[in-house]
């Protein structure tokens, strides 16, 4: 038995205990059914106990032979390694393990390897745990003697195997371009995290803390200073690089007047920190390898530093000056290198050194482009957010305004037939009403507060419908190909919008092909396994409905196609177009929940990709077919109308047109002046029209009070801003529907006929 677990005792144990206690009891018992029942329950308990100890009997046999070949295995590995139970018992070492760490087969890894490492508990779990999760894990870890590789690997379910190899260190002092500087890494508290074997070799031992090597004083940045050895004080100067977290990698380097055969200077050309030594008038005076292949081969010795960067926003001198005297505020700039094939930007630290009792600067260059580019992306959608809300409450302002305008002239409209002289006019300022409505819309896309009103679609059908008109839009030098999926499934928008898009698209395709060409529209399904990343989008996984505009056009330039969707902004020559197109199609599409993306390359074309996300089926029961019963139209003119609207021209078309119609109409300025003319019970009101925003209460707040007092009363709401601003307070008003503005004359009465009738 000492062959198995103590879990697996335990059990053979109480199974042979119990089926003793059930054979004793059937003994003593009398004769009959309960002795029958003892005596068999005995008997099995015996036998599913032989049975477990048979089974575990095997398992333990094949883990043992399974131990075995693993231990056959690894035997001649020139690395330590362990064959360990989950609880950390090691069962099987190799001839490596067996030389360095002695027999250790019953013991926890974590104490056989305590010498080694400072904490080996908490490692070993680390890893345990990333092994369990992913099979394997692996972490290079530093010690007193060297860099060691500890690796494990999961077998099966009850066993890992560990693996510690030693990593070559490189060859003294030296790198793989040559000699590495000393180097100390520095934390938060000057505690020394980290010495390479130049700075090693240079200290001459082993020290904890950064005020050991210069004492107590701040740490001298480009000025000499004194570094205390085991082999007596040095002369070295200092130069700081941010390592994040808190760190500081500190580089140590020779006084400026040691000679020039001494190795610390020639490490300057091989340290891996792109390096300039410049002097007091900007002229670069020396450089490093990795300068070189930071900055390109504008960099040349007695080079001016403003001829390589740019972006500081005063002249580079007047920097360098402030540096030298000792008056910058600032030792370090983010700059934008002149570079000829590609943009970088760098974060220059300057520090000022002394050499043959002139003053000059020793610039220290990081790599900032991917910082620069994170922050450019977060200041464009800032940018644009704002463009968003300025274009939406803009467009609410608008809508009022336009509200006045068209309905006003529909007034004048019904006084003045076809044969007056001022029809014409009229017509003339309702049109251009109409575009300026038009261009709102465009607005509220692009800052997606517009109303939609989704449907299911089948792109098939959408796209058939519309083909006749993207002909037109064409012309006869482009032509229009579409290639459908036949087995395309159903999405959900607003059909008027997603043509508005496709338009745009097309229109804009065909703007790219002044001497003609062909336009492919390809809709096809698209099964993500996998999040798409997309710069700084990210499409979930699912099903997705594509749409694929390609043209033959000129293409867009790497540097404007970020742009595109920006509103406003436009490649065409001036008056041949607003700016609004794309940005109005990218609004739409992230309003319905879908995602617009944009490839070209000059001289060959584009490719808008639209993706929306297929909808998800929904069983519908069939409409049976009724007999619609006839119905008399009422006319208008039956019903009170409570008219509650803030903006006085909007409040004064709506109150006569209502009033034309034959309506009884009641106005009021505000939401307190409506509750408080509802406050005469004997007054009887129909139908409330009342605005959304207002200054104090709301529509929808004081609806919700009237309607108390009043609950058959129906309701209507107009607003400059989308349907979903206030949607869902909206659900919770029963009977109550939503007119956008602006609005018509006709609109506006059948709105309210509908509602009243």
């Amino acid at each position: 038995m000492s062959k198995f677990s103590e879990s697996a005792k335990g059990r053979l144990r109480s199974l042979l205990v119990a089926s003793v206690l059930l054979g004793a009891m059937g003994i003593l018992a009398p004769l009959g059914r309960i002795q029958l029942g003892l005596v068999t329950a005995s008997a099995t308990l015996a036998v599913v106990g032989i049975v477990m100890f048979a089974l575990s009997f095997k398992r333990q046999r094949s883990r043992k032979s399974a131990y075995g070949t693993i231990a056959d295995f690894i035997e001649k590995d020139a690395s330590p390694s362990f064959v360990v139970c989950p609880d950390g018992e090691v069962r099987s070492i190799n001839e490596a393990g067996r030389k360095q760490f002695g027999a250790v087969e019953g013991e926890t890894l974590a104490g056989t390897l305590r010498n080694t490492f400072a904490n080996p508990g908490g490692i070993l779990f680390r890893l345990k745990a990333l092994a369990e999760a992913n099979g394997a894990a692996r972490e290079d870890i530093v010690t007193r003697k060297g860099h060691v590789r500890l690796s494990v690997h999961q077998m099966g379910t009850d066993a890992f195997l560990w693996r510690m190899e030693n990593v070559p260190e490189p060859a003294a002092g030296r790198g793989s371009d040559g000699p590495l500087l000393p180097m100390l890494m520095v934390g938060r508290s000057n505690a020394i995290l980290f010495m390479n074997d130049a700075a090693r070799r240079l200290v001459g031992q082993r020290v904890k803390s950064l005020n050991d090597l210069i004492g107590e004083t701040p740490l001298p940045l480009g000025t000499p200073a004194v570094l205390t050895t085991g082999s007596g004080p040095v002369d070295v100067q200092f130069a700081c690089v941010d390592a994040g977290a808190g760190r500081r990698a500190l580089y140590i380097l020779p006084v400026a007047d040691a000679p020039q055969n001494d190795p610390l200077w020639s490490s300057f050309e091989a340290l891996p920190v792109p390096l300039l030594r410049v002097a007091a008038d900007g002229q670069v005076r020396a450089f490093n390898k990795t300068a070189y292949a930071l900055i390109g081969v504008g960099l040349d010795e007695d080079v001016h530093l403003s001829e390589l960067m740019e972006g500081l926003g005063r002249p580079i001198s007047d920097w360098l000056s402030e540096t030298l005297s000792g008056r910058a505020v600032q030792h370090s700039e983010f700059l934008r290198l002149k570079r000829a094939d590609k943009e970088m930007f760098v974060q220059v630290a300057l520090n000022r050194v002394t050499e043959d009792g002139e003053a000059s600067l020793i610039a220290v260059l990081t790599d900032a482009t991917e910082l620069k580019t994170l922050e450019a992306q977060f200041v464009q959608s800032q940018k644009m957010q704002a463009i968003g809300q300025l274009a939406g409450g803009v467009a609410h302002d608008f809508n009022n305004l336009l509200t006045a305008i068209s309905g006003h002239c529909d007034l004048l409209l019904l006084r003045h037939d076809q044969g007056d002289a001022d029809y014409s006019d009229l017509i003339q300022i309702n049109q251009n009403a109409n575009r300026a409505a038009a261009l709102v819309g465009q607005l509220l896309a692009f800052s997606r507060k517009q109303t939609l009103r989704p449907e299911v679609l089948d792109m098939r059908d959408t796209l058939a419908d519309l083909t006749h008109l993207l002909n037109r839009l064409v012309g006869e030098t482009v032509t229009l190909t579409l290639s459908h999926d036949p087995v395309l499934q159903s999405i959900r928008a607003d059909k008027r919008q997603l043509e508005q898009v496709l338009m745009n698209l097309v229109v804009n395709a065909r703007d790219a092909m002044p001497d003609g060409g062909e336009i492919r529209i390809v809709t096809e399904c698209e099964i993500l396994t996998q999040p798409l990343d997309r710069g700084q989008v990210s499409v979930p996984a699912g099903s997705y409905v594509t749409v694929r505009v390609n043209d033959e056009g000129v293409g867009i330039a790497p540097d404007k196609l970020q742009k595109v969707f920006e509103p406003f902004f436009t490649t065409k020559r001036t008056g041949e177009g607003t700016g609004l197109g794309l940005s109005t199609a990218y609004g739409i599409v992230k309003q319905t929940g879908g995602y617009i993306f944009v490839d070209s390359k000059l001289g060959q074309g584009t490719c808008f990709t639209l993706y929306f996300p297929v909808l998800d089926a929904v069983v519908t029961k069939p409409k049976v077919a009724r007999r619609a019963k006839p119905k008399e139209v009422p006319n208008h003119g039956d019903g009170v109308i409570l008219l509650v609207e803030d903006e006085a021209p909007v409040r004064a078309f709506a109150s006569r047109a209502l009033r034309l119609r034959g309506y009884t109409v009641l106005e009021a300025d505000s939401a307190e002046m409506a509750l408080k003319t509802l406050e005469d019970q004997s007054l009887n009101v129909d139908l409330f029209v009342t605005d959304v925003v207002m200054p104090g209460k709301d529509g929808p707040s004081w609806v919700r009070e009237a309607l108390q007092d009043r609950p058959d009363v129906r309701v209507v709401f107009v607003s400059g801003y989308a349907e979903d601003k206030f949607s869902d307070a909206k659900n919770k008003i029963p009977n109550s529907v939503f007119l956008p503005k602006p609005f018509s004359l006709n609109d506006l009465t059948e709105t309210v006929h509908r509602q009243l009738h």
